[in-house]
């Protein structure tokens, strides 16, 4: 049997998405040279994400009237946690449902259609979070915009009993982790390598802990000796905390989102004087960025 016919291959060939779409492979060739289609080129061969394609297809589907509307994805908040943005959501009145589970799983719900903003905060080689989108959302008219820096590091025992002051300090520790498609998760990698070290040289601490608060409870309650975490949760628990990285986290919104009212209300209460002062509550925050955009797709 051949290629993927319409299965569950996840690129398609040009043959393949044409059969799709029910046109002509010329018509194809056409829409990649306009860039009218979201595709990627490996060895030179052109190949379709079906994630993508899929995204891109519910965006550009006309009503049955015929008119020249977009559909929109539900007004969801997806990503990661970030308690500054819990709060904001809340305070605001934005009336925005939120899913929080992790920076990798909002991109994944962003590219199904089921989210319409994500926080995300993933490290890479020259910074934060922008290849993740340019590679997971390429083609797509997203917005990847500054919320907020916030300080990473190593929560701990309240006193640091342990003396724990930095990465290395982590050899033959019990280090509870977070789920893998967490910033926190990419970010505790990264610090590893840059100590000359991996997970194989620090003890696991028990099951993988699905939100921030989760960690934190387990270093309280004595069930691990440190995990990778905000200052602003070590604040929140009463936990001693080992400041590593100022990261960024942002907000990958779909750009028609953007200027719904539900979300323009959120991002000007993100500019009162009442939002900069509950971010020095607490504390760990630097809102110098806030509201740069990093990104703006086509």
């Amino acid at each position: 049997m051949g290629e993927d016919q319409g299965g569950s291959h996840e690129l398609m060939t040009t043959r393949e998405i044409a059969d799709h779409l029910r046109l002509k492979e010329r018509k194809i060739y056409d829409l990649v040279s306009s860039g009218d289609i979201p595709h990627v080129r490996v060895s030179g061969k052109i190949l379709f994400p079906r994630t993508l394609i899929q995204t891109w297809l519910m965006r550009n589907t006309e009503y049955l009237d015929g008119a020249e509307a977009l559909q929109s994805p539900p007004m969801v908040m997806a990503g990661s946690h970030d308690p500054l943005l819990e709060w904001a959501l809340a305070e605001s009145g934005a009336g925005i449902p939120t899913i929080f589970d992790s920076s990798l799983d909002g991109i994944k719900r962003l590219q199904q259609g089921t989210a319409s903003a994500a926080g995300v905060h993933l490290r890479e080689p020259s910074g934060y979070n922008c290849e993740h989108v340019t590679r997971e959302l390429r083609g797509q008219p997203v917005v990847l915009v500054e919320w907020a820096l916030r300080t990473q590091g190593l929560l701990v025992a309240a006193g640091n009993p342990l003396s724990i002051r930095q990465v290395s300090d982590l050899r033959r520790r019990r280090v509870m982790l977070r789920q893998r498609s967490a910033g926190s998760f990419v970010l505790l990698e990264f610090v590893l390598g840059a100590a000359d070290m991996s997970l194989d040289d620090v003890e696991i601490a028990g099951h993988t802990a699905k939100s921030e608060s989760e960690l934190a409870l387990a270093i309280a309650n004595g069930r691990a000796d440190a995990g990778l975490g905000l200052e602003t949760m070590a604040r929140r628990h009463g936990l001693g905390f080992v400041p590593l990285v100022e990261e960024r986290y942002d907000l990958i919104v779909w750009r028609r989102t953007w200027f719904e009212p539900e979300f323009q209300r959120l991002m000007q209460f993100a500019k009162s004087a009442t939002f900069r002062e509950r971010a020095v509550e607490l504390g760990g925050y630097a809102l110098t960025g806030s509201g740069t955009v990093h990104y703006n797709g086509p």
